[in-house]
């Protein structure tokens, strides 16, 4: 099923899915920045034929705004309204306001409504950018696929979502929170089959030019960077490549182009001269015959 969505992995990482949505447990990937993890939830929902939602965690993050939240300015022009309709049952207006006509949901309540389709899958993008409050939180949530709104009462999900949560591992994640999922460490691939996904992700690539890109790329994640190049750079610097009508590297080709493998001036300033072609002849090594 992955694999018809584009998206190649190991057998490790496959079966720890299927035993996701076998079981009905939130899986947990963690791994280094562009590793696919983001991507593998995409691909579940698309092969099952689900909605997609997606929570993207950010520092201060909190239930509020995870949840629901109040449409205050159509709830003020109601007041307005019956204020010149002369109505004054001050309760059943505050019943109006306050019902599901005015309720702003997030991505936690869309997950816990019913779908024609089947239950959605619920991605929890970057948890550690979040704070232990709201892990505290999330972890009530997903225990009982329920969250409380004071105003209308708690609210169950009939089936529960497909919970896919992604950390990037700039901080721990409480092991509370871990035990409810199962668990996978998504690693950067081997020659093979970063190979395999770049064929995938970039078929139009010539076998000599993606060979060259990723035997490169896996000779970067060697070097001592402030941040070591994703799979989702491999594929983003082939495609420019390919934008550049290249049919190989040169030390030129990739002075000009590292900006779409490294994202920090101090990491792109250690490539620049002879290191280039130091790293580019130790992967066009790398890729002769032994």
């Amino acid at each position: 099923m992955l694999g018809d969505q584009g998206y190649v992995c190991g057998r490790a990482l496959a079966t720890i899915v299927f035993l996701s949505l076998r079981l009905g447990r939130p899986l947990f990937l963690e791994g280094e920045a562009g590793t696919g993890k983001t991507e593998i939830a995409k691909a579940i929902a698309a092969g099952l034929g689900r909605r997609l939602i997606r929570l993207q965690c950010y520092e201060g993050l909190d239930a509020a705004s995870a949840v629901c939240d109040w449409n205050f300015p159509a709830q003020m022009i109601a007041i307005r309204t019956a204020e010149a309709a002369g109505e004054t049952s001050r309760k059943g207006l505050q019943q109006e306001l306050f019902s599901e006509d005015y309720l702003v949901e997030r991505p936690l309540l869309q997950a816990m409504r019913a779908d024609p389709a089947g239950a959605p899958v619920l991605l929890i993008d970057e948890l550690d950018r979040t704070d232990e409050p709201f892990e505290a939180f999330l972890l009530e949530a997903l225990s009982d696929f329920q969250v409380t709104i004071p105003e209308l009462g708690t609210i169950r999900a009939p089936e529960p979502p497909i919970v896919i949560l992604t950390s990037n591992r700039t901080r721990e994640v409480h092991d509370a929170l871990k035990r409810r999922c199962l668990y996978h460490w998504v690693d950067y691939p081997d020659f093979d089959r970063e190979m395999q996904i770049l064929r995938a992700r970039a078929p139009e690539a010539s076998e000599a030019l993606s060979r060259e890109v990723v035997a490169f790329v896996q000779a970067l994640r060697s070097e001592d960077l402030f941040k070591k190049p994703g799979v989702a750079e491999t594929i983003d610097w082939a495609k420019c490549l390919l934008a550049l009508d290249m049919v190989n590297l040169s030390p030129e080709v990739i002075a000009d182009t590292l900006g779409a493998v490294l994202k920090y001036q101090d990491d792109i300033q250690k490539l620049q001269g002879s290191e280039a072609r130091r790293l580019l002849d130790e992967a066009r090594a790398a890729l002769e015959p032994a």
